[in-house]
């Protein structure tokens, strides 16, 4: 069932009418005549429905239900701003409870009975993979907030994580330089479906063709969603790093991590011995573990809740205002790096509709091409061309009390590549200017892949 949160339309009362009168803005001159009618006008209208589609329950609802709180904080934020040209936003939460196919569902409700004018939601990609369909074949909105495998710039979608070169292969990098420990050898973990697969199938190309690792120094296995029996992987990751020259990637989602990471203390492997990089997770996850035994693990994100930039401390301070006005235990009350995104895309979505002066989702694409932000880790900026943003990479190392401390970050802002030069090094995106998409470099001319037969 849907979720609405509490929005109205801006009614000007009776004493804003006479205060308007006296100041003489109604009934002389043009303004005065003007402005009165344009606030009825957006009120008539009434709010401007958008749509949440975040797992609140099942094996994803560690990772996804605290992003469904900070965009309703947004939207809160926006609402006490005057709202979006004139009009409140109201918020329509559904749960799509980890199953892939309730995500198809729950979109199409979202945009043919509820006609929300975008979609702030989405974590694994498979769950995207399921939606595309529904948001390409309707012309909807999706705002995507997570980490993804790239191989994908679609229309229809803003994606505001991170694609491999801001996250994953910056994290290989760390560990092969002598600040890293200076690794030889990989063992590639994740949960088995879309992401952890191309990500990892695009990290042995990394590693193998432009690090020159070999294909023995590789290991790579998969275990399924809501998996809990480590004990034999860890048996094996033990073993494949006994010379010390070995590091772990992972990139498991969901609650699968709290087992792994018990299991891995429960073995002895600590950071100093066998360091595991965490892509898919954070400071959230954090709060479900005993941490002590995983101080010195690392993870690469765009965002740590630890950043003490100005913009930061400030965002933190207002989401801990928030957690204690929604009864969220102040334990449970951290931000990570999906958590930033997702609030961010929601503040860059309302700019780029009062930049269009429309909700129509074509003149909000327009608008948000080249669109920059304030956000808690600096500027923050929409790519011109393929939909995706740019933003730094942090490496950060977990502390005891599940915070992280940056170890490495990035010069300035990286920018996104859709797809990696080591597997797609010829094809490219861009839908500014009326650009049809997807295409690929021959004879150094862009080829349109909508034009290939």
């Amino acid at each position: 069932m849907a979720v609405k949160t509490p929005a109205g339309a801006l009614h000007p009362s009776r004493r804003e009418f006479l205060k308007a009168s006296t100041l003489g803005l109604v009934g002389a001159g043009v303004a005065g005549r003007l402005a009165f009618p344009a606030i009825v006008r957006a009120a008539e209208q009434g709010p401007i429905k958008v749509g949440v589609l975040h797992s609140l329950s099942g094996t994803m609802a560690i990772s996804e239900a605290p992003i469904k709180e900070v965009v309703l904080m947004a939207i809160e934020e926006i609402n006490k701003g005057g709202g979006v040209m004139g009009r409140k936003v109201e918020a329509v939460v559904e749960d799509p409870a980890s199953n892939w196919d309730l995500f198809a569902e729950k979109s199409k409700k979202l945009l043919l009975q509820d006609k929300v004018a975008a979609v702030f939601g989405c974590w694994t990609s498979v769950s995207r993979k399921s939606v595309l369909p529904v948001f390409e074949q309707n012309n909807g909105l999706l705002f995507y907030p997570v980490q993804y495998e790239g191989e994908e710039c679609s229309k229809n979608v803003i994606y505001t994580g991170a694609t491999i070169n801001q996250q994953a292969t910056p994290g290989v990098d760390y560990l092969m330089s002598p600040e890293g420990g200076n690794k030889k050898k990989f063992y590639l973990l994740g949960s088995d479906y879309v992401y952890p697969r191309t990500t990892n199938k695009i990290l042995r190309l990394y590693l193998t063709k432009v690090k020159e690792v070999p294909e023995a120094n590789i290991a790579e296995e998969y275990t399924p969603f809501h998996h809990q029996d480590y004990q034999t992987i860890i048996g094996k990751i033990k073993s494949f790093g006994a010379a010390g020259d070995a590091a772990v990637i992972n990139t498991i989602n969901g609650d699968s991590n709290v087992p792994f990471f018990k299991e891995l203390a429960n073995q002895g492997l600590t950071a100093e011995r066998v360091p595991v990089i965490s892509y898919s997770f954070a400071e959230v996850e954090l709060q479900t573990l005993d941490v002590k035994p995983l101080v010195g693990h690392l993870a690469s994100w765009n965002y740590y809740m630890s950043l003490k930039t100005p913009e930061n401390l400030k965002w933190v301070k207002a989401y801990k205002a928030w957690c204690g006005g929604h009864n969220i235990p102040d334990k449970q009350c951290v931000t990570d790096d999906p958590m930033m995104h997702a609030y961010v895309h929601v503040h860059l979505w309302a700019k780029a509709t009062e930049k269009a002066k429309s909700t129509d989702v074509d003149k909000v694409l327009k608008a948000l091409e080249g669109l920059e932000i304030s956000s808690p880790v600096g500027k923050y900026k929409v790519d011109p061309k393929n939909h995706h943003t740019w933003k730094p990479v942090y490496i950060g190392k977990i502390r005891a009390d599940g915070q992280f401390d940056v170890v490495w970050k990035s010069k300035g802002w990286v920018a996104p590549e859709p797809w990696s030069k080591v597997t797609y090094a010829n094809r490219g995106c861009d839908w500014s200017g009326g650009g049809k998409g997807t295409y690929d470099v021959v004879g150094g001319k862009r080829v349109w892949l909508s034009e290939k037969k």
